[in-house]
């Protein structure tokens, strides 16, 4: 994971395709039993994934390799335990009780996942990873 922006962008593309996919499961079957899967594929695993890569790639200019794996390996850990959760209990496969211990600690991972990400960034301070100058009526992006 040599790269952080570009891994979080390209698991974050594939939860918005597994998200989608589903919506479109939905719509088609007409059986829209699995929204709160589909809202959640898309927001912690598509739109979270993104803003991560987002924030890696203009904030985060050199992040400690232990603390950055460590948040990636806790988010996606955290965020497929809980779709999978999710999709064992709205498709009526298991019952909460059974998937129910699983779900916190899935859900306790994504905020940890938060706050290490909070701890990189006040880390790195304020300088931007990249910034664009006007330098002599052209524009040039520095790192």
């Amino acid at each position: 994971m040599k790269h952080f922006d570009r891994t979080f962008l390209i698991w974050a593309l594939c939860y918005a395709a597994a998200g989608m996919g589903l919506g479109i499961y939905m719509g088609i079957s007409g059986d829209h039993g699995q929204f709160v899967t589909h809202a959640h594929i898309m927001l912690v695993g598509f739109v979270t994934s993104l803003v991560y890569a987002v924030i890696h790639r203009l904030w985060l200019p050199a992040p400690s390799r232990v603390l950055a794996t460590t948040q990636f390996i806790v988010h996606q850990a955290g965020a497929l335990t809980m779709f999978a959760g999710l999709l064992l209990i709205y498709g009526h496969a298991a019952s909460e009780d059974r998937v129910g211990p699983i779900m916190g600690p899935a859900a306790i991972a994504v905020i940890l996942g938060v706050l290490l990400m909070l701890l990189m960034v006040l880390k790195a301070g304020a300088t931007p990873a990249q910034s664009v100058e006007a330098v002599g009526g052209s524009r040039t992006v520095t790192n």
